[in-house]
């Protein structure tokens, strides 16, 4: 049968093996070092793997392929774990494709597996009612509106959040200083044996971290070596992962924070300083901080 599936580019790919995680069906695999696709039936063609890519190397096609099979994924997936399935199953409410989430469930309560579906979002509405929702939603306080890109990659999504006017400026007086200690700070510049990452605290940052958080000098930054990097847009990622283990290696840091954005597409830094954590012959505590666009703190912690 012709459906829509993933097709990936081998001379792209660089082996990182950041789709992998990406693909919660198992449809991929990392062999030879190149990310390659081990059946079309655990491939639903929804292409969550198409933003974690760093590199651009996946993209959707329309060809031949055998139908999507969710019984066989289920079983594929379930020796994972609950958070598995769970976000598998996430995966496909997004995509609002209920009659495989209808037969998830079902595998799951047949097979009378031990997991909590409490924890599955809510369908969204039929658009019927959208246009009722988004009326309720221009009456709540802080409204994020959005335009344009109403599909692709969520962090190139455009949006205007309209935050309240102060009530006043900010005086001369309340002028933050910059808790910078070093330059440069982009990773493919810094050298990872430099002064100030010895025996450091070393906070790994996206590039968009710094302008969506407004204490982030204050609260993320202040006594600490720092490098930022954008996972999606630079390129290079093998020297980042050389980089970041040099710093654990030589320069023996103490802590590895990662600081990155809620967007899918960011969650390649944290790969990459895990990948970086593994390769090292020496171990050091690694924090993942998800920040949200807004510049909150959607999530902390030691992984």
């Amino acid at each position: 049968m012709k459906r829509t599936i993933i097709k990936i580019d081998e001379a792209l790919c660089n082996g990182c093996g950041i789709c992998i995680d990406g693909c919660h069906e198992g449809a991929l695999q990392l062999i030879d070092g190149k990310a390659r696709m081990i059946s079309d039936l655990y491939c639903d063609g929804l292409g969550a793997c198409i933003p974690e890519c760093p590199v651009s190397a996946i993209r959707l096609e329309e060809r031949e392929a055998e139908p999507y099979d969710e019984i066989r994924v289920m079983e594929r997936i379930t020796p994972k774990g609950e958070a598995t399935v769970i976000a598998h199953l996430n995966h496909l409410i997004d995509h609002n494709q209920r009659e495989f989430v209808k037969q998830g469930i079902d595998y799951i309560r047949n097979n009378k597996l031990e997991i909590n579906l409490s924890k599955l979002k809510p369908f969204k509405k039929e658009k019927s009612n959208q246009k009722q929702e988004n009326k309720e939603k221009m009456n709540t306080e802080n409204p994020i509106k959005t335009s344009g890109h109403g599909g692709g990659c969520p962090g190139s999504r455009m949006m205007n959040f309209d935050h309240p006017a102060p009530a006043s400026q900010p005086s001369e007086a309340t002028d933050q200083p910059s808790m910078l200690r070093q330059w440069p700070v982009q990773l493919h510049l810094v050298n990872p044996k430099a002064p100030y990452f010895q025996q450091a605290d070393v906070l790994l940052a996206a590039d968009c971290v710094a302008f969506a958080m407004g204490d982030f000098h204050t609260k993320y930054l202040n006594g600490k070596g720092l490098a930022i990097a954008c996972p999606k847009l630079d390129s290079g990622k093998d020297i980042y992962i050389e980089k970041l283990t040099a710093m654990i290696n030589d320069a023996k840091i103490n802590t590895l924070t990662v600081m990155k954005m809620e967007v899918p597409c960011c969650s390649g830094l944290l790969q990459m300083a895990k990948m970086a954590s593994e390769r090292a012959d020496r171990k050091v505590p690694v924090k993942s901080i998800t920040v949200s666009l807004q510049g909150e703190v959607k999530q902390e912690e030691w992984v």
